[in-house]
């Protein structure tokens, strides 16, 4: 009878606590040397801030993000990279925020690619024409959402990010397009 029983219930094992793999000096187990590609992973340093903008500088980039979990996100990366990002509702909104720029044209347009209110779809082809090259759209969304994605590019956005890749190369795009080019007057 025991032995049925045992055969019923299978074999009972504990949840394993995972503290072993540090123990033997890594993530798979082995204690030889590491292979190339196979290390452990190391924490994403942020790059070097820019220099501190004016008070009176224009805005080189604009967000179309009302989830406020990126918005205070973006914010706060902005903050410590010294790189001013604008948020802005509507078309509306961002041209009155480009005129009081002047000449100058952003660096780079984000979207939330599920804010429906920005209707990023038809505002991006919009945007591409009238701003030409000098402008990048960056794109994020759930990264289950294939065929939003694909829209999204046929539409003219110049990159679409699920939202961990988003979050984690935030501080790179923003010093990237925050940073404001020696020659501005360069011609498209």
């Amino acid at each position: 009878m025991g032995r049925d029983r045992q055969e019923q219930q299978g074999i009972f094992t504990a949840p394993m606590d995972h503290s072993y793999r540090a123990n033997m000096g890594g993530g798979n187990g082995n204690r030889g040397p590491r292979r190339p590609g196979f290390s452990a992973s190391y924490p994403v340093v942020d790059p070097e801030p820019l220099p501190a903008p004016r008070e009176d500088a224009a805005s080189r980039v604009f967000a179309f993000v009302e989830d406020l979990f990126f918005l205070s996100k973006i914010q706060d990366t902005g903050r410590k990279m010294n790189v001013k990002v604008e948020f802005v509702k509507n078309e509306k909104e961002l041209t009155e925020r480009m005129k009081s720029n002047g000449e100058e044209k952003p660096s780079l347009i984000i979207f939330d690619l599920n804010n429906a209110n920005a209707k990023p779809l038809t505002l991006i082809p919009k945007l591409k024409s009238k701003l030409k090259k000098g402008t990048s759209i960056i794109g994020f969304l759930s990264h289950v959402q294939g065929d939003l994605k694909q829209k999204a590019h046929e539409v003219g956005c110049d990159m679409v990010l699920p939202r961990s890749a988003f979050s984690q190369n935030l501080p790179q795009l923003l010093r990237r397009h925050g940073a404001i080019e020696a020659d501005s007057g360069a011609a498209d």
